[in-house]
């Protein structure tokens, strides 16, 4: 289990975004950061806008480890093209984030979980490993008792949030598939994202 599922609202505040657009976010209410001396933040330096938005990136997706991002920032920058669309295009690949986009659960903190329970199939085989990549044309589907599953249930039927033009999903089968990798564009994020100042945060 994620050690930010208990606190995930938590990174809402501190940020001072609504990362997941959730009528519960803190920033609702109070969209300035924690403490006796939140409210009077100060301007951001260079540095502290690359990392606010190397932040932000991060707590989007739940459960990207410092590591695994700088792994990430290194793939993004060997491949052809625009590193900073690169880089959110391999985020978008992890099977968590696929399985929370297809709207098999309700968060990226849960689709984590279910990944990691084995609740999930990638062309027919289980994969139980969050940060394994998915690939165009692959085929993910929820095993047969998961989709009796509550959380499962509710996560379809829930309206507040749409399945992206990138992939397909037969909400009756349980089942989707990963049509391509996406553009900064196309991806449905709550708040703006801006990965080319995570690139330049790593560059440096």
């Amino acid at each position: 289990m994620s050690k930010r599922l208990s606190s995930k609202f938590k990174i809402d505040r501190r940020l001072g975004v609504n990362l997941w657009g959730k009528a519960k976010s803190p920033v609702e209410k109070r969209n300035y950061g924690p403490g006796q001396h939140g409210a009077n933040r100060k301007k951001l330096t260079d540095y502290g806008v690359q990392l606010h938005a190397k932040q932000k990136l991060k707590g989007v997706y739940g459960n990207v480890s410092e590591k695994q991002l700088r792994k990430y920032y290194a793939e993004a920058v060997r491949r052809k093209g625009d590193s900073s669309e690169n880089l959110v295009g391999i985020l978008e690949t992890r099977l968590d984030s696929v399985v929370y986009r297809m709207k098999f659960v309700p968060s990226v903190f849960a689709a984590r979980q279910f990944v990691n329970h084995g609740h999930v199939l990638v062309n027919g085989k289980k994969v139980n490993i969050p940060s394994y990549l998915v690939k165009p044309g692959d085929e993910i589907s929820i095993r047969s008792k998961a989709k009796e599953m509550a959380l499962v249930i509710d996560a379809l039927a829930a309206t507040d949030r749409e399945v992206p033009e990138y992939m397909e999903v037969d909400v009756k089968a349980g089942s989707g598939k990963f049509i391509r990798v996406p553009q900064l564009a196309d991806i449905p994020y709550a708040t703006q994202m801006e990965p080319n100042l995570v690139i330049e945060f790593y560059s440096r």
